[in-house]
């Protein structure tokens, strides 16, 4: 695997930016590393664990390097998951595999639920799809007021209370959200701040869709993975790849993972799309 290389990629509204770890010599699928806001920076240990093959992370739209162009403050997980699209068919590589997690793992699912030709195997990891859990009401009780808490009171009370949140063991009690609030600075996050515009824009699209996100992917397409399993996998990455980057450069303990395995094994029929500069392609011809 050689040095991360840098490309841009001009997208409707955006302008984004990633990495490839080229292996020229191997014939196994390229892999995808992604999540949101998170962006490239996060997955830097874990791609280092994947010699056998070319690996590829990038900052989402209005994270890390990646901008918007059109002005929005907002970003949909359908507009993440054409990015995504647009994305792979600029790799020329075919089917990919992709590990997504948290946010990425939502915008993965839309992806595959639109362009499943695209993808050879998603694990989804922990996507927030509070719509899907059966404690459903006091999650999505939950993370609205943590959303409502970033609006009026900024990023350090509402990571706290997200912190608390996903460090939370098993299901969401009736009254999570009516339980005394945890104190910033216990987390290392500031009593009150904003932050940059684009960190604004990344963290409202996050707290907005863990509230309203859904997974529309079919049936037969999705498999939940086993606890033992999701157990074993979430110890592993844990280990692998760096830690969130909270403000005191701390990680947290992850709630059990809640994730789905995607398959698709069709041909890759997307079509091309902008690309500055031009990569060689990903895959051993």
């Amino acid at each position: 695997m050689t040095e991360p290389k840098t490309y841009t990629l001009d997208v409707p509204g955006a302008v984004l930016h990633y990495d490839v770890r080229s292996n020229e010599s191997s014939t196994e699928p390229v892999l995808l590393l992604i999540a949101s806001p998170m962006g490239s920076d996060g997955f830097v240990t874990l791609a280092g664990h994947f010699t056998d093959r070319t690996v590829v992370t990038y900052d989402p739209r209005a994270a890390g390097r990646s901008h918007r162009t059109d002005g929005a403050l907002e970003t949909t997980p359908d507009e993440h998951a054409d990015d995504l699209h647009r994305l792979i068919s600029a790799l020329d590589a075919g089917p990919v595999d992709i590990f997504a997690s948290s946010g990425g793992a939502v915008n993965a699912l839309a992806l595959v639920a639109k362009h499943p030709e695209q993808v050879r195997v998603l694990v989804a990891h922990e996507p927030p799809a509070t719509q899907e859990l059966p404690d459903r009401e006091p999650a999505l009780a939950a993370a609205t007021d943590i959303h409502e808490t970033y609006q009026h009171r900024g990023f350090g009370p509402a990571m706290a209370k997200f912190i608390a949140l996903v460090s939370h063991e098993g299901p969401v009690p009736a009254g999570f959200a009516d339980q005394p609030a945890p104190d910033p600075a216990s987390f290392g996050c500031r009593p009150r701040t904003t932050g940059p515009a684009a960190t604004r824009s990344s963290v409202r699209t996050w707290f907005r869709a863990a509230t309203t996100s859904t997974i529309s992917t079919r049936s037969d397409r999705r498999r939940p993975a086993s606890s033992s399993a999701s157990e074993r996998n979430r110890a592993r990455c844990c280990r692998a790849a760096r830690p969130w980057p909270w403000p005191n450069g701390s990680g947290r303990p992850l709630s059990p993972s809640r994730a789905a395995t995607t398959d698709s094994s069709a041909a890759n029929t997307a079509g091309p799309a902008i690309r500055t500069p031009s990569p060689p392609p990903c895959a051993k011809s």
